[in-house]
């Protein structure tokens, strides 16, 4: 059985990250996707500090499937440089590591 990971993004329009997430979803890169509340980020940006508000999008997919789903995200991403954080899980039961399994191969 396949091994799930969470794949991790962020985008400063709502309506994008509803547009990505549930894409992937339709594509069947990703079982599901989680988008977090707005939230506040700071970071390096050519030199300067930025400040912006963004929203994270939380791909619940396989590992086997995450270089795949990152190469779709960055293709449709607005930012030059999107994050990309791949997380593993551990301690997921079977029943739901089989769920994210069939969801990502089905089709």
């Amino acid at each position: 059985m396949a091994s799930i990971v969470i794949a991790q993004t962020t985008v400063d329009d709502e309506t994008k990250a509803y547009e990505i997430a549930r894409a992937a979803v339709e594509a069947r890169l990703a079982a599901g996707a989680h988008i977090d509340a707005r939230m506040t980020t700071f970071y390096w940006w050519k030199d300067e500090v930025q400040h912006e508000r963004e929203y994270r999008i939380s791909f619940k997919t396989t590992a086997e499937k995450a270089t795949e789903l990152q190469a779709w995200v960055h293709e449709r991403h607005p930012y030059e440089v999107p994050q990309w954080i791949v997380l593993p899980t551990v301690g997921t039961s079977q029943e739901y590591l089989a769920w994210v399994e069939k969801e990502t191969t089905t089709g």
